[in-house]
Parts: structure tokens; sequence; C-alpha cells
């Protein structure tokens, strides 16, 4: 009995990146989700209805919360996951219209989000001091 490499099964599948791509995607649409309409009823409405006062938005309390540890974890969010979010839905939108062959869409769409991310980052920083 002789046996091929054709008839041998593969026994283990393929690995496959798709599930960093998909916990970055919706971890950026969870993100924006949360923070812009809560950011938006804070300033459009908190502010004009009196329940947000000028004092607890100012400029002083507003650096020293974004700067904070906790803050930076949020200002982080806030930055990269809706990077990565809008990069993975380019990227989809590209293969459903067929323009996205092979790797390269893939390495641009979220080697661009990887850059935009460092230079956000960079700049946050750089604000800093």
């Amino acid at each position: 009995m002789r046996t091929n490499k054709q008839d041998t099964p593969q026994t283990t599948p393929r690995r496959s990146d798709e599930p960093i791509w998909w916990s970055l995607f919706s971890a950026g649409g969870v993100c924006v989700a949360m923070l812009v309409p809560a950011i938006a009823l804070l300033v459009l409405l908190g502010i004009p209805l009196g329940l947000v006062s000028a004092e607890q938005l100012s400029y002083q309390r507003l650096h020293a919360l974004v700067f904070h540890p906790l803050g930076l974890g949020v200002v982080l969010g806030a930055l990269v996951l809706p990077l990565f979010h809008a990069m993975h839905r380019i990227h989809h939108g590209l293969h459903d219209l067929k323009l996205a062959h092979g790797q390269l869409a893939k390495w641009l769409c979220y080697g661009s989000a990887i850059v935009l991310s460092t230079v956000a980052i960079a700049l946050w920083l750089l604000s800093a001091f």
C-alpha cells in the first residue's frame, strides 16, 4: 500500500492573525460608542444646563486628569483603538470591493494604524512637557 502526500489530510489548520485585528476592531468600536456620547452629553448638555461648571472643566483640572496614569489609559484607548477600528473597516471594505489582494492591503491598513497611533501618542506625550 503506497501513500502519497496528497492523500494525507492536513492535521493542523493554518493559523490566522484575524482574531487580533477583530479584537482591536471590537475594542475600538466599543470605545467610540461609549466615549463619544459621554463626551457629547457632558459638553453639549452638561455645561449649558448647569450640571457641570466651567471650573470643573478648567484647563488645569483636565490637564491633571489627562496626564494621570488612569487618564493615560483612557486617552490611549481614545486615540489608538478607534484608529484600528477604522482601518479594519477600510481593509474589509477594500476586500469586499475586490481591491485588496494578498498581504499588501493588510500591511498598509494595519501598518498605517500603527504609525498613526505612534504619531498620536508621541505628540500627546510631547505636549506634556
